[in-house]
């Protein structure tokens, strides 16, 4: 088991290597420093932070006030539409929560008056779009759904951190595509073996971080 977990690993490790090799190819590593978003206030943190937009397989919960009857929980169909009590057909895939909100209050309201939603995405299966992505020497190789704020530190803990083998200070982040897609030193060892706190920087809706093996 530890053989094939192994192997598993060292598939993931080498394509990570791959991937390391054709951003070394197509231009110059930018700086983790280029990456920091620093806002002094809360509203400047809302209007920097991209809103999570709603895929197919999300579950939501959606909040009628002073209609409890109306309120329910709910999985975006793989058709990316959902059905609740009096609205039987609505999109809901590639809209922000508050924009369905919106839509269903304008459904609801030749039924209830003055109509106020609320819908929250309670389990995410996003798209990769909405993803950030960790490939190589991470303890759990992951996709994982984008959350407002979200920050290198964050993605870490929740793949288990570095494996031993891990070359920390030369995992890159890959941001972006096509002509656009520019990759990121980032300092992984100095974060979470040395507490660099500098070293964190935000992450954002896309992102693939890449952590190569150390070579002894």
């Amino acid at each position: 088991m530890r053989i094939f977990s192994m192997t598993l690993r060292s598939i993931a490790a080498a394509f990570a290597a791959l991937l390391l090799v054709s951003c070394g190819s197509t231009g110059h590593l930018g700086s983790a420093d280029q990456l920091r978003v620093a806002p002094q206030t809360a509203e400047e943190v809302a209007a920097t932070a991209p809103d999570y937009l709603i895929g197919p397989l999300d579950q939501l919960e959606v909040f009628v006030w002073r209609a409890p009857e109306l309120s329910t929980k709910v999985t975006v169909r793989p058709d990316g539409r959902i059905s609740t009590p009096l609205v039987e057909d609505m999109v809901a895939a590639g809209k922000t929560p508050s924009q369905l909100s919106d839509d269903l209050e304008k459904a609801l309201l030749q039924y209830v008056k003055a109509p106020e939603v609320t819908v929250i995405v309670s389990d995410f299966t996003s798209t990769f779009d909405q993803q950030v992505r960790v490939l190589g020497e991470a303890q759990k190789p992951i996709a994982l759904p984008y959350q407002s704020g979200m920050t290198v530190l964050d993605v870490m803990v929740a793949v288990g951190g570095l494996t031993e083998f891990a070359a920390g200070n030369k995992a890159v982040l890959i941001r972006g595509k096509g002509e656009g897609r520019k990759s990121y030193r980032l300092k992984l060892d100095d974060l979470l073996r040395k507490g660099n706190i500098a070293a964190n920087v935000p992450v954002l809706p896309g992102d693939v971080i890449l952590i190569p093996e150390s070579v002894f």
